[in-house]
């Protein structure tokens, strides 16, 4: 049988072609020797007495050299898989194969080195390192899984692959595999603890640009006695140095008001700590000023470039400053960051800015032929008033303005209707998206008004379909703002967009007259946006509420339009009495099934009316509408709730805001709700 099986041992390939070569020659032989014969029989015979030596020869020598040939190559392919193995076993870099379910077949030395003496057999190798478990052993042959796992206070690089192995079993006698698993696992461990020990020092070394600005710098300087103004102002500088220096950073005042400093990354992972206790440090200087400074502080980290470095940083100070400032904001590759903002700004008393702004308005209306109005979805009062005060701004100086409009709400449709029926104002005042997308050209331009989130205006697709954007918001930034206007008028400290128009009309032409209808629609809209001059009240405010009444505005008609009717009351009621007072301060309360038009506006209205609650610091009312539910979040003094509704991914004013969730599942919102309200709490945010 053994006999047998050596019989049938063949060559095959290139060695079976080498060996089949003086077969070849014998037969090319012969041709020559019968073509000689031809020509010479005398040469012919002799020829052929030579050519039956060769095949005599190369007969003999094939046979004999076969068997030799065939001992030599199988000692040579022992000696190769003992030097192969020998080689696999001392290999440099940690190599295995698994088992499908995990367990470790085979390993080298360097794998056994790095999981200890301790190995015992059969051993799984996620006993030893959790990460390489079998939910991410690789599916397919040409995949490969990449990760990096920790084990003994080392770091590796490990890489598994999918190694197929059909027809093991048919050919292993030891080892009994099932059709559908006949694979191993291969894997292999590179040591990157130094590697990325360098990376992160020096990623930690890499320079952080920033600039700090002092917010309220005159209006802090005003209210110090004049000798005490310098030490004021040396205190505050004072503050700033010793907290940059102790950061092992630099500052260099530029301005009176204004800084630049620059610290290693490492350092500024400090102040994220602390967060920013510079804001609060600055806020404790008192010599007797009666307003405290503010600081606004803008970072900026670049893995690219130090100049783009300083390019984050003014986008942060301009970002800080237009939400309020009192707050530090990071930018960085992988967005912004915000970090304070628990105080209000003050309210500047001077209009020179809305002198300005409004000058710049009147040049982009005057060479822009169509003049396209739109607020926010789900138009509110505020966002109504001040696209009728543009839309007058723009009848002021002769051109004809269209106001965005898509669906009319309950609260805004008597005011709505008065334009309506009112014969002096033409039928396309209020026009749709569609029918504002027909109206754009070369020489249109767009005015958005009460707010400056693309996402939220009444029609996005209009932002990209002209370069003349104008900007007009009394809402705090965040990181997904109107980026492509060519003129944004952003306060965050006004009461209202209505507040910010009603200002803009008295510079955009001398004696601006403005019908009583128009001046109704904006003193509501203040009205609605400060709860009857409560919330955000300011002496321009009033001054702006002044300007209207002269201007006809009827307060007694605004009254009875604002007025609930009986289902909105008995709604609203029912969302005060499910209130729910958590952690002692604020105030939960849920809309579920209204039944009403305009649930939303109703929410806003419960928010301000439990802040009359004796030790309620702020309020959220979530109502279920549209598929979605609505967060409604006031509060006075003491809380930011913008900083709150921004984690929900909402946003709005520091004692107004609001967000969306896109389910109506309410315990999973108030849930979510509560959640954010606990981690900031912990985080000492709120």
């Amino acid at each position: 049988m053994k006999k047998k099986a050596k019989q049938n041992v063949r060559l095959k390939g290139q060695l079976k072609l080498y060996m089949q070569w003086p077969a070849f020659m014998t037969i090319l032989l012969i041709a020559m020797n019968i073509w000689i014969y031809r020509l010479d029989k005398r040469a012919g015979v002799l020829m052929l007495f030579f050519v039956l030596i060769y095949i005599a020869i190369v007969g003999i020598m094939y046979v004999y050299s076969k068997s030799l040939v065939m001992k030599d190559l199988v000692d040579f392919a022992a000696q190769y898989g003992i030097i192969q193995n020998t080689l696999l076993k001392k290999l440099a870099v940690p190599y295995a194969l698994l088992l499908e379910d995990g367990r470790l077949m085979w390993m080298n030395d360097q794998f056994r080195e790095i999981l200890g003496s301790k190995l015992k057999g059969e051993a799984v190798l996620s006993r030893y390192i959790p990460e390489l478990n079998r939910s991410i052993f690789p599916r397919e042959e040409d995949q490969i899984v990449e990760m990096e796992v920790y084990y003994h206070d080392k770091e590796y690089r490990a890489e598994l692959r999918k190694v197929s192995v059909e027809g093991f079993s048919d050919s292993e006698r030891l080892l009994d595999m099932p059709e559908e698993k006949e694979y191993f696992i291969a894997v292999y461990l590179s040591d990157v603890t130094e590697l990325n020990t360098a990376l992160r020092q020096n990623e930690e070394q890499r320079l952080v640009a920033g600039l700090i600005y002092i917010d309220n710098y005159d209006e802090m300087i005003d209210s110090v006695e004049e000798v005490r103004q310098s030490l004021l102002v040396a205190l505050i500088d004072r503050k700033i140095n010793q907290y940059i220096a102790r950061l092992d950073g630099i500052v260099k005042k530029m301005e009176t008001d204004k800084y630049f400093i620059v610290m290693k990354k490492s350092c500024f992972k400090e102040l994220e700590a602390d967060r920013f206790s510079l804001l609060e440090d600055v806020k404790a200087i008192n010599i007797g000023n009666s307003i405290p400074a503010t600081l606004s502080i803008g970072l900026g980290l670049s893995k690219n470039a130090y100049v783009q470095s300083y390019t984050y940083a003014r986008a942060a100070i301009d970002l800080a400053l237009a939400r309020g400032g009192d707050q530090a904001v990071i930018k960085d590759c992988n967005g912004i960051t915000y970090y304070g903002g628990k105080r209000e700004q003050t309210s500047k008393n001077t209009r020179v800015k809305a002198r300005v702004k409004a000058e710049a308005l009147r040049e982009f209306i005057t060479v822009n032929d169509t003049i396209l109005v739109m607020g926010h979805k789900m138009t509110d009062m505020d966002s109504f008033g001040a696209a009728i005060g543009i839309y007058r701004a723009a009848a002021a100086l002769e051109k004809k303005a269209h106001i965005v409009i898509n669906d009319v709400s309950a609260t805004i449709r008597p005011l709505y209707e008065e334009f309506v029926e009112h014969p002096s104002y033409p039928d396309d005042m209020f026009v749709t998206s569609g029918e504002a997308k027909e109206m754009t050209g070369d020489s249109s331009m767009v005015i958005v008004v009460d707010t400056n989130r693309p996402g939220m205006t009444e029609c996005p697709e209009l932002l990209n379909m002209t370069r003349t954007i104008v900007v007009f918001d009394h809402h705090r930034q965040g990181s997904d703002n109107i980026d492509n206007a060519l003129l944004s008028y952003i306060e965050p400290y006004a009461s209202s967009s209505c507040e910010m128009v009603s200002e803009v009309l008295q510079y955009i032409t001398d004696d601006v007259k403005i019908p009583a209808v128009e001046a109704n629609s904006l003193y509501a809209g203040i009205v609605i946006d400060t709860n009857n001059f409560m919330n955000k009240t300011g002496v321009r405010t009033f001054e702006a509420a002044a300007f209207l009444r002269r201007c006809g505005a009827d307060i007694p008609f605004v009254r009875k339009m604002l007025r609930d009717d009986m289902k909105s009351y008995q709604a609203k009621a029912g969302i005060i009495s499910s209130a729910e007072v958590y952690r002692d301060i604020f105030a939960i309360a849920r809309g579920e099934d209204l039944h009403i038009e305009s649930p939303t506006i109703i929410g806003a209205q419960a928010a301000n009316e439990l802040l009359d609650i004796d030790g309620i610091k702020a309020t959220f009312v979530l109502t279920a509408y549209n598929g979605r539910i609505y967060v409604s979040a006031r509060s006075i003094d003491e809380v930011n709730v913008q900083v709150i509704m921004e984690k929900l991914g909402g946003g709005g004013h520091m004692n107004a805001s609001g967000a969306q969730f896109d389910h109506t599942n309410m315990n999973e919102a108030v849930t979510s709700l509560k959640r954010v309200i606990d981690e900031m709490i912990e985080k000492g945010d709120l």
